[in-house]
Protein backbone atom coordinates (compact mmCIF):
# COMPACT_ATOMS: atom_id res chain seq x y z
CA UNK A 1 0.00 0.00 0.00
CA UNK A 2 1.12 3.43 -0.89
CA UNK A 3 2.18 5.29 2.63
CA UNK A 4 0.38 8.31 1.01
CA UNK A 5 -2.99 6.55 1.02
CA UNK A 6 -2.25 6.03 4.90
CA UNK A 7 -4.60 8.03 7.14
CA UNK A 8 -2.73 9.86 9.35
CA UNK A 9 -3.80 9.07 13.40
CA UNK A 10 -5.51 12.95 14.81
CA UNK A 11 -2.90 12.32 17.79
CA UNK A 12 0.21 14.37 18.45
CA UNK A 13 3.17 13.14 16.47
CA UNK A 14 4.99 12.30 19.81
CA UNK A 15 2.06 9.53 20.08
CA UNK A 16 1.90 8.45 16.99
CA UNK A 17 3.63 5.11 17.28
CA UNK A 18 0.78 2.59 17.85
CA UNK A 19 -0.34 -0.87 17.03
CA UNK A 20 -0.56 -0.23 12.78
CA UNK A 21 2.95 1.50 12.93
CA UNK A 22 4.63 -1.51 15.24
CA UNK A 23 2.80 -3.96 11.87
CA UNK A 24 5.11 -1.33 9.60
CA UNK A 25 8.08 -1.33 12.02
CA UNK A 26 8.13 -5.49 11.60
CA UNK A 27 8.14 -5.79 8.10
CA UNK A 28 11.14 -3.00 8.28
CA UNK A 29 14.24 -4.69 6.07
CA UNK A 30 16.20 -1.54 4.99
CA UNK A 31 16.93 1.30 7.34
CA UNK A 32 17.96 4.41 5.61
CA UNK A 33 19.34 7.97 7.68
CA UNK A 34 20.28 11.12 6.76
CA UNK A 35 23.72 12.59 8.66
CA UNK A 36 23.51 16.80 9.59
CA UNK A 37 20.90 17.02 11.96
CA UNK A 38 20.15 13.20 12.63
CA UNK A 39 23.31 11.34 13.10
CA UNK A 40 24.78 14.58 13.94
CA UNK A 41 23.20 17.94 16.08
CA UNK A 42 23.23 19.82 12.91
CA UNK A 43 26.54 21.72 13.73
CA UNK A 44 29.29 21.77 11.68
CA UNK A 45 32.51 23.04 13.53
CA UNK A 46 35.69 24.22 11.61
CA UNK A 47 38.98 24.93 12.80
CA UNK A 48 40.63 28.16 12.51
CA UNK A 49 43.43 25.64 9.53
CA UNK A 50 39.86 24.91 7.79
CA UNK A 51 39.61 21.29 9.19
CA UNK A 52 35.52 20.09 9.52
CA UNK A 53 34.46 18.35 12.39
CA UNK A 54 31.21 16.38 13.55
CA UNK A 55 30.07 15.03 16.27
CA UNK A 56 28.49 11.84 16.10
CA UNK A 57 26.61 9.43 18.54
CA UNK A 58 28.41 6.46 19.62
CA UNK A 59 24.85 4.65 20.83
CA UNK A 60 23.62 5.29 17.44
CA UNK A 61 26.17 3.90 16.00
CA UNK A 62 25.53 0.59 18.09
CA UNK A 63 22.38 0.76 17.05
CA UNK A 64 22.89 0.77 13.58
CA UNK A 65 24.96 -2.13 14.33
CA UNK A 66 22.11 -4.08 16.26
CA UNK A 67 20.41 -3.73 12.87
CA UNK A 68 22.94 -5.33 10.62
CA UNK A 69 23.38 -7.98 13.15
CA UNK A 70 19.27 -8.33 13.14
CA UNK A 71 20.06 -8.40 9.39
CA UNK A 72 18.59 -5.65 7.98
CA UNK A 73 20.50 -3.38 5.10
CA UNK A 74 21.84 0.17 6.72
CA UNK A 75 21.91 2.64 4.32
CA UNK A 76 23.12 6.79 4.79
CA UNK A 77 21.71 8.78 2.70
CA UNK A 78 23.04 12.18 2.23
CA UNK A 79 23.30 15.86 0.30
CA UNK A 80 26.47 16.42 2.02
CA UNK A 81 29.55 14.77 0.63
CA UNK A 82 32.56 14.81 2.59
CA UNK A 83 35.21 12.27 4.13
CA UNK A 84 33.99 12.37 7.63
CA UNK A 85 30.93 10.74 6.45
CA UNK A 86 32.72 7.93 4.15
CA UNK A 87 34.79 7.76 7.66
CA UNK A 88 31.98 6.87 9.84
CA UNK A 89 30.00 5.09 7.48
CA UNK A 90 33.34 2.46 6.96
CA UNK A 91 33.66 2.52 10.74
CA UNK A 92 30.18 0.65 11.14
CA UNK A 93 30.11 -1.21 8.13
CA UNK A 94 27.81 1.09 6.39
CA UNK A 95 27.81 -0.58 2.79
CA UNK A 96 25.08 1.40 1.14
CA UNK A 97 26.28 5.10 1.44
CA UNK A 98 25.02 8.01 -0.97
CA UNK A 99 26.67 11.04 -0.07
CA UNK A 100 25.79 14.71 -2.04
CA UNK A 101 22.24 13.27 -3.01
CA UNK A 102 19.49 15.68 -4.23
CA UNK A 103 16.72 13.72 -4.96
CA UNK A 104 16.76 11.40 -1.81
CA UNK A 105 13.48 9.96 -3.17
CA UNK A 106 14.78 8.03 -5.96
CA UNK A 107 17.97 6.62 -4.40
CA UNK A 108 15.94 5.01 -1.58
CA UNK A 109 13.92 3.50 -4.27
CA UNK A 110 16.73 2.59 -6.20
CA UNK A 111 18.22 0.67 -2.89
CA UNK A 112 14.78 -1.04 -2.53
CA UNK A 113 14.43 -2.29 -5.65
CA UNK A 114 18.11 -3.31 -5.99
CA UNK A 115 17.15 -5.53 -3.02
CA UNK A 116 13.63 -6.62 -4.25
CA UNK A 117 11.87 -4.88 -1.37
CA UNK A 118 9.01 -2.70 -1.83
CA UNK A 119 8.86 0.82 0.33
CA UNK A 120 7.15 -0.89 2.66
CA UNK A 121 10.13 -2.28 3.96
CA UNK A 122 11.92 0.75 3.87
CA UNK A 123 12.37 3.25 7.50
CA UNK A 124 13.87 6.54 6.80
CA UNK A 125 15.28 9.21 9.60
CA UNK A 126 15.30 12.29 8.27
CA UNK A 127 15.53 16.27 9.92
CA UNK A 128 14.54 18.60 7.01
CA UNK A 129 12.47 19.79 3.89
CA UNK A 130 14.69 17.94 1.78
CA UNK A 131 13.97 14.69 3.32
CA UNK A 132 10.47 15.17 3.08
CA UNK A 133 9.58 13.30 -0.35
CA UNK A 134 11.27 10.37 1.13
CA UNK A 135 9.94 10.22 4.39
CA UNK A 136 6.07 10.26 3.06
CA UNK A 137 6.39 7.72 0.99
CA UNK A 138 8.56 5.10 2.95
CA UNK A 139 7.04 2.35 5.28
CA UNK A 140 8.00 4.27 8.58
CA UNK A 141 9.40 7.79 8.68
CA UNK A 142 10.56 9.04 11.82
CA UNK A 143 12.51 12.39 12.95
CA UNK A 144 14.68 13.65 15.83
CA UNK A 145 12.44 16.06 17.96
CA UNK A 146 14.68 19.13 17.22
CA UNK A 147 13.69 18.81 13.33
CA UNK A 148 11.98 20.90 11.16
CA UNK A 149 8.11 21.62 12.30
CA UNK A 150 7.55 20.83 8.58
CA UNK A 151 8.99 17.51 8.92
CA UNK A 152 7.71 16.68 12.53
CA UNK A 153 4.15 17.13 10.94
CA UNK A 154 5.05 14.44 8.30
CA UNK A 155 6.46 11.55 9.98
CA UNK A 156 4.87 8.84 11.49
CA UNK A 157 7.35 8.86 14.74
CA UNK A 158 9.01 11.54 16.48
CA UNK A 159 11.87 11.13 18.72
CA UNK A 160 12.10 11.84 22.22
CA UNK A 161 16.26 12.25 21.37
CA UNK A 162 17.50 15.20 19.33
CA UNK A 163 19.53 14.95 16.43
CA UNK A 164 23.27 13.65 17.48
CA UNK A 165 21.77 12.59 21.11
CA UNK A 166 20.49 9.18 20.28
CA UNK A 167 17.90 10.01 18.09
CA UNK A 168 18.80 7.07 15.79
CA UNK A 169 18.99 4.51 18.59
CA UNK A 170 14.93 5.19 19.55
CA UNK A 171 13.89 4.27 16.52
CA UNK A 172 16.22 1.18 15.99
CA UNK A 173 14.98 0.38 19.52
CA UNK A 174 11.04 0.78 18.34
CA UNK A 175 12.21 -1.15 15.32
CA UNK A 176 14.45 -4.21 17.26
CA UNK A 177 11.48 -4.13 19.44
CA UNK A 178 8.84 -4.57 17.18
CA UNK A 179 10.25 -7.62 14.90
CA UNK A 180 11.74 -9.17 18.39
CA UNK A 181 7.99 -9.00 19.35
CA UNK A 182 6.44 -10.42 15.46
CA UNK A 183 9.05 -13.62 16.20
CA UNK A 184 7.58 -14.52 19.32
Amino acid sequence: MNKQARPRASVPSRARESFSAKADLRRIRLFATDVDGVLTDAGMYYSESGDEWKKFNTRDGMGIKLLQKAGLITAIVTQERTRLVARRAEKLAISEVHQGVMDKLSVIQDMASRYGLSLDQVAYIGDDVNDLEALKTVGFSAAPADAMPQVLRAVDYVCRKKGGEGAVREVVELILEAQQTGRS
